[in-house]
């Protein structure tokens, strides 16, 4: 739940009375509805802006007057609308929420959600490009040359989507050594999308997903929603290890494989060529179609990664995902799938019945960002600016941390993926570090009672934020570490 609002300060009402009206009032209109759990007094306090105190006398007031009362399960809900006493008895809305097919986000990643959008917050974990990374004059180039376009469609687009976007993009991966025809294309709204489509269009309830042990996957319901089970892989410095694939097939009856083989979510791993070798000859021979999400592979920095699996798929088992979310823009929400025509096809079908097709100006904005030439020139100052702000996280990482963690240094990508030396409550850490100003992605996310990781991102943070966030989080570690000593290994 958001709070957009904050009482005025120059008002001659008392603050807490400000409040009490404000949460009041969306309880008389229906926005907070009876059994509805408000925010925690303290996330409150923050967003208001105000003391604990404030809050509470302004909680205490709506409790007396009967709009509030404390849950049996802790916090506080909604207890009435006061409005109309003799009114039938609203829907119970906690109930439909609680009934809804799609599962809920995990508490803290709902909690990182909530946090990013506070102006005092250093966004250490946030895997997408800082504001000062986007490439905002080179958009508003390109939305001004479509805007005296005549020829810009403002209807729908064909089900696979625009057609000169798929040619586009089917000339741009052929410089990675996919060969793939308009036809085996498909556009959709970011990579996201193109999980959700396939989790619901090709697998049926109870099926099973292989995947990279930690993964991105561990922190998103797409498929446990369609109800689908993850079954994770370990991972060593080449990638995810494809020997034990037979095994974990058979034991777990697992019908298709996720991996990130390019600067791998949230490790920074990047697969060796002899791993990707072996994997697709494995997959073949286990007849294991799979995903390849490729989003961060032209982020590389010191290298180029090896050839995308779907560069050497000459038997259609290789569904590739790609996006411009991680490099152009987030907010353009245009992504792809190339895979088998006849998959394609049934994807296509799924997302007219979804959302009738990705934004065809959006789509209009990608194909000129290809044809232009302004992506790769974009490309290649974007990893100049990462290469920059990479040095100065591993810089202050070695100096405030080094005698906590240690970590690898990735070769492109966003993440670093931090090993600490000592087994810490990472849900305390994450809370403490908050309550700092300082945002992080502790390793639970990927990889269920992981204590022992962070992923902190280099992407978002200004490069004075990360030097900042850095050591501030290596202050809460050191007094965490005190408080916990029996915990070291």
């Amino acid at each position: 739940m958001l709070v957009e609002w904050q009482p005025d300060r120059k008002s001659d009402l008392p603050l807490h009375y400000q409040i009490s009206l404000h949460i009041r009032n969306k309880i008389i209109h229906g926005e907070w509805p009876v059994g509805t759990k408000i925010p925690s007094q303290r996330r409150l306090a923050n967003d208001f802006g105000v003391n604990r105190s404030t809050v509470v006398m302004a909680l205490d007031e709506l409790t007396a007057d009967g709009f509030l009362m404390g849950n049996r399960g802790g916090g506080t809900v909604v207890a009435s609308s006061r409005d109309h006493p003799s009114s039938p008895p609203p829907p119970d809305w906690t109930s439909y929420v609680n009934s809804g097919v799609q599962s809920s986000n995990l508490p803290t990643v709902q909690e990182i959600n909530q946090a990013e959008f506070r102006p005092d917050i250093i966004r250490l974990g946030t895997g997408e490009l800082s504001p000062d990374l986007l490439p905002h004059e080179e958009m508003k180039a390109v939305l001004q040359a479509l805007s005296s376009n005549k020829t810009i469609t403002l209807g729908y687009e064909e089900p696979k989507g625009s057609a000169k976007l798929r040619k586009l993009i089917a000339q741009h991966v052929e410089g990675y050594g996919i060969h793939a025809a308009p036809s085996s294309i498909l556009i959709v709204s970011g990579a996201l999308q193109a999980l959700h489509l396939i989790s619901i269009g090709l697998l049926h309830r109870g099926s099973t997903i292989l995947l990279e042990k930690p993964s991105y996957l561990y922190s998103i319901p797409i498929f446990q929603s369609a109800g689908m089970k993850l079954s994770g892989i370990p991972m060593d410095i080449q990638g995810i290890r494809a020997d034990l694939i037979p095994k974990y097939k058979k034991q777990y009856n697992g019908a298709l494989l996720y991996t990130i083989p390019s600067f791998h979510n949230p490790t920074g791993t990047v697969m060796t060529r002899e791993r990707r070798e072996q994997l697709m000859q494995v997959c073949i021979k286990e007849g294991l179609p799979l995903i390849e999400d490729d989003v961060y592979r032209d982020l590389w920095i010191d290298e180029p990664p090896p050839m995308p699996l779907k560069a050497v798929d000459s038997s259609g088992i290789v569904l590739y995902v790609g996006s411009f979310s991680k490099t152009v823009s987030p907010g353009l929400r245009i992504g792809w799938i190339i895979g088998p025509e006849p998959v394609m096809d049934r994807l296509a079908d799924i997302k007219m019945q979804t959302d009738y097709g990705a934004s065809s100006l959006s789509q209009a904005a990608a194909a000129q960002w290809l044809e232009s030439g302004l992506y790769q020139q974009h490309i290649r100052s974007l990893r100049d600016r990462l290469h920059m702000r990479r040095t100065i996280a591993l810089s202050a990482l070695e100096k405030h941390m080094g005698n906590y963690a240690q970590w690898n240094i990735p070769k492109g990508g966003f993440y670093i993926w931090v090993h600490l030396y000592q087994d810490l409550p990472l849900k305390l850490l994450f809370s403490a570090a908050l309550k700092e100003g300082v945002l992080l992605n502790p390793g639970h996310l990927y990889e269920g009672e992981n204590s022992r990781h962070l992923r902190i991102s280099y992407a978002y943070a200004s490069m004075e934020d990360l030097k900042t966030g850095i050591f501030k989080l290596s202050v809460i570690m050191k007094e965490m570490a005190i408080s916990h000593p029996n915990r070291s290994t």
